[in-house]
């Protein structure tokens, strides 16, 4: 017998339909949680899953005390890229696993054990994004920073030792110069988003949100590499 689909697929797989045929626009607003649970006959962990793999496919991001909103995501294409850029992919796709086995539990730490002076640290790099990404400016060194921030919040030498190993070359847009759609402004301000989201659950010392917001951040970004390996 064929398992049942799990709750949120269904949801998901709904909301991914509404979003190609247009019913679901780019820059249209989500319906709330307990719309989305009524319409769908589901609980609020259901639906609460089902955003989140929508988050971190690229499809929806969200704008602070507003709600979850549809964005017109880049398409992602190894079209255009150099012979080194695609031989490095896999390299790239290891790297962001990496990442995302150190850097969730670092936000989580960084949650519970951040002074205010590490906080604002954070805050900081990624004003510092912001402002590179509305001048048109390079902002992988800022959004390394940002990481960085993160892991010397954890005050536990090795966070920041292990990202440091690397440097800002494990910002994956970094590594393709030749991929329009990974300096899309659009694009990095779904990047900038998902980094508040971090912000915001450090500063408010909540550890399983940072671990989650970490955790949805990275695995957006391991879904966007992946397209390119197909």
């Amino acid at each position: 017998m064929a398992r049942r689909p799990r709750l949120a697929q269904a949801v998901i797989d709904e909301l991914k339909r509404q979003i190609e045929c247009g019913s679901l626009s780019a820059g249209a607003q989500l319906p709330t949680e307990p719309k989305l649970e009524e319409q769908f006959a589901v609980s609020r962990t259901v639906v609460r899953e089902a955003i989140a793999e929508l988050r971190a496919a690229g499809l929806v991001t969200p704008i602070q005390g507003k709600g979850m909103f549809v964005v017109d995501a880049p398409v992602f294409s190894a079209a255009g890229l150099t012979p080194v850029e695609v031989s490095s992919i896999p390299q790239t796709l290891e790297m962001i696993e990496f990442r995302i086995a150190i850097e969730t539990e670092a936000a989580a730490v960084a949650a519970y054990r951040r002074s205010a002076t590490q906080e604002d640290a954070i805050r900081a790099a990624n004003a510092r994004m912001a402002e590179a990404i509305s001048a048109g400016e390079p902002a992988v060194e800022a959004d390394f920073a940002f990481h960085m921030a993160v892991a010397e919040a954890t005050s536990n030498r090795f966070f920041p030792e292990a990202l440091s190993r690397f440097g800002p070359g494990s910002i994956p847009r970094g590594q393709f110069p030749n991929l329009p759609s990974a300096q899309d402004v659009q694009y990095l301000r779904n990047v900038l988003s998902e980094h508040e989201q971090i912000l915001d659950a450090i500063a408010d010392q909540n550890p399983e949100a940072a671990r989650a917001a970490m955790r949805a951040h990275l695995m957006a970004s391991q879904k966007r590499y992946r397209l390119l390996a197909r």
